[in-house]
């Protein structure tokens, strides 16, 4: 096994999604100890990054989701103190966290994805309703895990959907709803791992069906016929590229009954709780969850 040093598993951090990045860092910490390596704790919101130097820290696996952990900042910081991170880049983990610039990016790409706007207290909603049609999605730009998202069914209750969006993130958009099946695409190095297919209660895929509940089902083998499978993998590595992304991730999307995929968002920082999907495509591939950590942080780089 590669002596990786004194490693640091970052972990908690000032987002909306603490939570979860404590459940996911300790699922990671635990399967680094498993495995042999001189793995610790760290909390962003409790220490101060630069002390990672004073600790000796050679290398570091990234847990945090969402802002101040998923979006470049401390990608950024990692590089100025010179040490490997897993996951992407500054550029691409900043990207990947802005739903509408990763739309943008896919559109000039060629990669499918929903038609989406940025609007404000400001906007005309009968004509946003007509635009995109009802139902519509309504999120905040800059967060995850279904935080402050808003499935709209009637032009009276956009209002209030962007009211709430607007209490997590100053930029806010709205998008069209894709009726179909939900997909999720992870990424592993330069391998697509097996699709995992959702189906969540009453098809509410929200935060507490995402970590909480166990009536979602999760089935991987996706049931897809192979080549469909295939063709949906390579759309989403090209979707990877175009985004710039590294190291390991995780695309969400939604199968159209005529066949046709839609790309929603890129996870640069995926969970790794129980109910995660990354350790479930892995496992699907011969991957346990130990040797995925292991094989994560192998994929560690400066820059």
């Amino acid at each position: 096994m590669a002596d990786f040093g004194k490693v640091a598993v970052l972990m908690g951090g000032r987002s909306a999604e603490r939570e979860i990045s404590l459940m996911t860092g300790s699922n990671v910490f635990d399967a680094l100890k498993r495995k042999g390596v001189d793995a610790h704790r760290f909390d962003p919101a409790e220490r101060a990054l630069f002390e990672l130097v004073d600790d000796g820290v050679r290398r570091v696996f990234i847990a945090l989701h969402g802002r101040y952990g998923e979006d470049g900042t401390v990608q950024g910081a990692l590089e100025v103190m010179e040490i490997p991170y897993t996951g992407s880049g500054v550029m691409a983990s900043a990207l990947c966290l802005d739903k509408l610039r990763t739309k943008l990016v896919w559109q000039a790409s060629g990669i499918p994805t929903p038609r989406g706007e940025i609007i404000t207290a400001a906007t005309d909603w009968p004509a946003l309703a007509g635009r995109l049609g009802l139902p519509m999605i309504i999120k905040p730009a800059h967060e995850g895990s279904s935080i402050g998202i808003t499935k709209v069914l009637s032009p009276e209750t956009i209002e209030p959907a962007y009211a709430l969006a607007a209490q997590h993130d100053s930029l806010v958009i709205a998008e069209e709803f894709i009726e179909g099946r939900e997909l999720t695409a992870a990424f592993l190095g330069e391998r697509a791992l097996p699709l995992v297919r959702i189906e969540a209660p009453a098809g509410n895929y929200d935060y507490q069906n995402k970590y909480f509940s166990d009536e979602t089902k999760y089935h991987c083998p996706s049931g897809l016929p192979a080549a469909q499978e295939q063709e949906i993998q390579t759309i989403v590595m090209r979707a990877v590229a175009a985004l710039g992304c590294s190291g390991w991730g995780r695309a969400d999307l939604i199968l159209r009954d005529d066949g046709k995929v839609f790309l929603l968002e890129m996870n640069t920082i995926p969970g790794m709780t129980g109910h995660s999907l990354v350790p479930m495509a892995a496992r699907a591939a011969g991957i346990a969850f130990d040797d995925l950590a292991m094989r994560i942080l192998e994929l560690a780089h400066v820059g």
